[in-house]
């Protein structure tokens, strides 16, 4: 009797060891389930337990920026990090350096690795080719192009309406520049007598573009000095000139299409060794095409002895962005105004496009769910995978 008492306990016993290394298996499949994460110059998440849905950690993204060294996409990137990490997304930044070529290297590669979505910020502006060259090397991974046009505003539908997994976010290109020319014509009517530095009753200003064919620097150059303009003359003030009258453009453009602060600043000490107080011909106001050409002038103007802030005198400087660093030039005195590009709120809407596909919605309904996370957003009427993220006025007040 006493042996069949101990060979019954010595089989619960082998049991119950049967049963503990069991659960123990499966406790650890799940703690390392979802944690591999994408090699590269950015960290991807790391998905735990409860982070995020299924759907996103099936998400392996690729995100291809065109210029690391841009402010304003800085912003993004950052933004779109966070955004990635808190849904529980592996993903990997790639920097193209403003070079199309290495950029397209690099979106093979990561179709060749495995990578189920792109998103795209296209070195190449405004080039249907170039972005029809990229969706031929995605084939069928879903592509979120971004920020920078894939295509002429006349040719609306050439590249977005050839492809069912394909989608647009970006901004209307005109906007910028009409707000720019609001902010800048109201505010020189305001100040008039005190921008003329040399009493001649016109405003002469200086223009800096970013870039020669991207659409909106294109619109931004335009309307920053047309829409100005129309506002001075409906109240009478004669039309701003450009400070050059030798230069039929009425601008100086990046020739490296960088839209650079450096470019800017080499520009400006040049122009003021000519055009400065001294000579009575001084530039008396300065629009550009973005925040970081606008830093670039007042770093010049600073070693003039201009807009160092209160206290000195101050040239108008306007910008496009609202970047960090010009809202403090700006709350420092040193710039007057700027044209906000809402860099989170456009993470946020690329974010939530990435997660919608995930869900396994198509691009028209994934662009419509990121649509309603805020006013900011609208989808294009003649398009229903593209999507407009709204720019707005700021000069430091409250807005």
């Amino acid at each position: 009797m006493k042996k069949i008492i101990a060979l019954l306990l010595s089989f619960t016993l082998i049991a119950c060891l049967f049963v503990g290394c069991g659960e123990g298996k499966k406790n650890t499949d799940e703690g390392t389930k979802n944690t591999t994460q994408a090699s590269g110059e950015t960290k991807g998440s790391e998905n735990t337990e409860g982070s995020g849905s299924t759907q996103a950690t099936d998400l392996n993204v690729g995100v291809f920026y065109y210029s690391y060294s841009d402010v304003y996409i800085s912003s993004v990137r950052s933004a779109l990090d966070a955004e990635l990490e808190s849904a529980g997304v592996t993903y990997r930044d790639f920097d193209g350096n403003n070079v199309q070529a290495t950029q397209n290297e690099q979106i093979q590669t990561a179709v060749t690795d495995g990578y189920n979505l792109l998103i795209v910020n296209m070195v190449t502006s405004n080039s249907s080719d170039t972005a029809k060259a990229i969706m031929e090397i995605a084939g069928d991974v879903p592509v979120i192009f971004f920020n920078r046009a894939i295509e002429d505003e006349d040719a609306a539908g050439t590249v977005l309406g050839a492809y069912k997994n394909i989608c647009f976010i970006g901004t209307d290109a005109p906007e910028a520049g009409h707000l720019q020319g609001k902010l800048v014509g109201e505010y020189v009517l305001e100040n008039y007598d005190a921008i003329d530095l040399n009493g001649d009753g016109v405003i002469s200003y200086a223009m800096f573009k970013g870039d020669e064919s991207n659409p909106e620097a294109i619109y931004r150059t335009q309307y920053g000095v047309e829409d100005a303009n129309a506002i001075l003359t409906a109240a009478g003030k004669p039309a701003m000139q450009y400070f050059d009258s030798k230069n039929t453009t009425g601008y100086q453009v990046d020739m490296a299409g960088a839209w650079s602060a450096s470019a800017a600043m080499e520009y400006m000490n040049t122009n003021l060794a000519q055009y400065n107080e001294t000579n009575k011909n001084m530039i008396e106001l300065i629009i550009c095409n973005n925040d970081n050409m606008a830093e670039g002038c007042i770093s010049a103007l600073n070693v003039a002895g201009y807009n160092n802030g209160e206290g000195t005198k101050t040239i108008p400087v306007f910008g496009v962005d609202a970047t960090d660093s010009a809202q403090a030039l700006i709350a420092e005195g040193k710039m007057t105004g700027t044209v906000k590009q809402d860099a989170k709120g456009m993470a946020s809407a690329i974010a939530a496009t990435a997660l919608a596909l995930g869900e396994g919605k198509a691009m028209p309904e994934a662009i419509a769910a990121a649509a309603e996370k805020g006013d900011i957003y609208s989808v294009a009427e003649e398009l229903n995978n593209k999507l407009y993220v709204a720019y707005a006025p700021y000069t430091g007040e409250a807005e």
